[in-house]
């Protein structure tokens, strides 16, 4: 009987031409199972993902991973957008980070961590937002994969991907793959914009964060939650240290984190720290590694399937992966149905219930706690301008209209435009059905 052969050290993949892709190579030039009638394993369309260009936008626990990810699936050409500088509370999950890049831009630092590790990977950092590129920036890109911890930033990327669309340019279509994480569970998505169900049509899967009573924060708070709270929503208002709220200034939270521990010392509160402070600001979720390498792992095999048509991917029929952790490891996938009434993708007006007896102000409140609006700037239009945000000498020509009740400027059934700084260009189109009869005197006035 022969004896079984002993090796030592790491087995060693096949040598070729570029033996770092050869089993990559291997996906690419042969049909599989799955593989559908647009493969094509020829050299020519091989080679077309060298130059392929990808966005990642978000260097944080996902887009570390992602970027890594990409890396190493044959991407050649990938940018990345992230406007945060690294904090040591980042070094515990976002891997390509150390503790002397404390301070430097995440963008800029990850580009050139993975450029040093793979080879002939060509990756640009944009240290910026995202809402400061235009359109002909985006055009450039032919995937954008997203690791956000922020619901106003992916709608933002939604709705200008959507308004990128050109029915005779084909090349203005640009897939969207979105990932996300909350602890334990964690989600991954692809959007065709106008063809699929967009993030805006699955809104609702997003529940605003609940809101904590006015009288506690200003009584007696129990939490260090409750004092952060306090900081950022009246003690900011009572004090107006800065013209206008930035979540990502260091300074602004520095701002609300003393306050806060001003206020947690007075109560006898613990707890209250910078990044309690940026979490509940930002309505952060703690991230855990081991999740953010799964969702990741998602969202870069379906850019691999887009780019390859080796398999189908999660858009055009199943496009919605949840994936849970908290009791064993399961997954499943579902088709999200694009809406005829969705404000960004759909074409037609969506219902809105409106209580006439409101008051405008009371009515522009209401749109933050709607799961299907969640607008928190909002200006309102019907047949004229109701209320406007800015600019300033508009807002204060529009600003008496904010005492005036909803039967007073709009009529049941009437249509109504709404505006929100957060998102870009989108109009959202509400057809107004009154909740109950108007108790006063049935005036649509004229407003100039």
């Amino acid at each position: 009987m022969s004896q079984p052969v002993m090796v030592s050290g790491p087995i060693s993949p096949p040598k070729s031409k570029n033996s770092r892709w050869t089993y990559l190579d291997n996906v690419r030039r042969h049909p599989g199972p799955f593989t559908g009638e647009t493969f094509n394993s020829s050299e020519e369309a091989v080679s077309l993902m060298d130059n392929l260009k990808v966005l990642v936008i978000g260097a944080g626990g996902l887009g570390c991973e992602i970027l890594k990810n990409l890396a190493l699936s044959g991407f050649k050409q990938i940018h990345v957008i992230d406007m945060d500088t690294i904090d040591v509370s980042n070094l515990n999950r976002q891997f390509l980070f150390r503790a002397s890049d404390v301070g430097s831009s995440k963008a800029e630092v990850a580009a050139r961590f993975v450029e040093k590790r793979v080879r002939g990977v060509s990756i640009t950092p944009h240290n910026c937002k995202i809402q400061d590129k235009d359109d002909d920036f985006y055009m450039q890109f032919n995937i954008i994969v997203c690791g956000l911890d922020s619901v106003e930033a992916r709608r933002w990327i939604n709705s200008t991907l959507v308004n990128l669309v050109d029915d005779e340019n084909e090349d203005s279509l640009k897939p969207l793959i979105d990932g996300g994480t909350e602890g334990f569970k964690g989600q991954s998505r692809v959007v065709f914009p106008t063809i699929t169900s967009c993030i805006e049509c699955q809104l609702d899967m997003h529940a605003p964060r609940a809101a904590v009573p006015l009288c506690t924060l200003a009584t007696i708070p129990r939490q260090p939650e409750h004092c952060v709270e306090w900081a950022h929503i009246i003690a900011w208002e009572q004090e107006n240290p800065f013209p206008t709220l930035d979540n990502d200034d260091p300074e602004h939270i520095t701002w609300l984190y003393k306050k806060a521990l001003a206020r947690a010392q007075e109560f006898n509160i613990q707890g209250v720290t910078y990044s309690l402070t940026q979490g509940v600001v930002k309505n952060i979720i703690p991230a855990i590694a081991s999740t953010n390498a799964i969702i990741a792992a998602s969202c870069c095999n379906e850019a691999f399937k887009i780019a390859t048509q080796t398999n189908p991917s999660l858009g055009m029929a199943e496009n919605y992966m949840y994936y849970t952790g908290n009791d064993g490891i399961y997954s499943y996938t579902f088709e999200h149905l694009k809406k005829d009434d969705c404000p960004v993708c759909g074409n037609l007006a969506r219902d809105i219930e409106v209580d006439p007896n409101f008051t405008l102000q009371e009515f522009i409140d209401s749109l933050a706690e709607r799961a299907e609006a969640q607008l928190k700037k909002p200006s309102i239009r019907a047949d004229r301008t109701l209320y406007m945000q800015s600019p300033p000498s508009l807002e204060e020509q529009t600003r008496p209209n904010l005492v005036k009740k909803m039967g007073e400027l709009v009529g049941n059934g009437d249509e109504i435009g709404v505006t929100d700084p957060s998102l870009g260009a989108v109009n959202f189109k509400y057809k107004v059905k009154f909740s109950r009869e108007f108790r006063g005197a049935v005036v649509k006035e004229n407003i100039d």
